[in-house]
């Protein structure tokens, strides 16, 4: 071990940072916990090496699931942690990684579609995730400390969303409840393609 003397300019950096640290607003911590890693299931060690990944991460028809494209049409595959687009005259299909619900209890399959689209949305914890989570604060507008990213598409469902994400260690594993998360540039994308009344389904 070096017994080599901080220099004063960086015992001073590092009592401010301390201090600042200590100082923290409760809302802040509290937004933390709402973006922690503990809202966030891995299912094995990232540093693995995988030799082969078979995955149903795949481009998909949309006839199996759909009548007709009016309005575009958005598939959540919530096994294969997926997002298909289609837009109505087909000549754009988008394909996205997303996140999907930690538990079976908290994901919903069916249909459903889009009734709002929300630039900036600020969040909100439903009665449930307060029960759950006591902690987290009533209220986070809009922001990087948002869990919703930076756009949102409300779905007829009560409190269900197709959101962004700032936290991108969520997309591709269990983290929400009961929401689909993407990239904030997967959101924006898929926010602009789509319009209120699109199809969605998920499966």
């Amino acid at each position: 071990m070096s017994n080599k003397r901080f220099p004063a300019t960086s015992r001073r950096a590092f009592l401010a940072g301390s201090a600042a640290l200590l100082a923290t607003p409760a809302l802040a911590q509290n937004t933390a916990a709402v973006n922690s890693a503990s809202t966030t299931q891995v299912e094995r060690d990232l540093t693995e090496s995988v030799r082969r990944n078979i995955s149903s991460f795949r481009t998909l028809d949309w006839r199996p699931y759909f009548d007709n494209l009016r309005n575009g049409a958005i598939l959540v595959d919530i096994d294969s942690r997926a997002v298909h687009y289609w837009n109505e005259d087909q000549s754009i299909y988008k394909l996205y990684p997303s996140s999907v619900p930690l538990t079976e209890d908290l994901t919903r399959r069916g249909r459903t579609r889009v009734i709002q689209k929300v630039e900036g949305p600020s969040w909100r914890p439903t009665p449930s995730m307060l029960k759950r989570n006591p902690e987290w604060p009533e209220f986070i507008g809009p922001g990087p400390d948002n869990p919703l990213g930076t756009h949102a598409l409300y779905l007829s469902w009560t409190y269900y969303r197709i959101h962004g994400t700032h936290d991108t260690r969520k997309i591709g594993r269990k983290s929400s409840n009961g929401c689909i998360g993407l990239y904030n540039e997967h959101i924006a994308e898929l926010f602009g393609m789509s319009k209120v009344g699109t199809q969605v389904l998920l499966i």
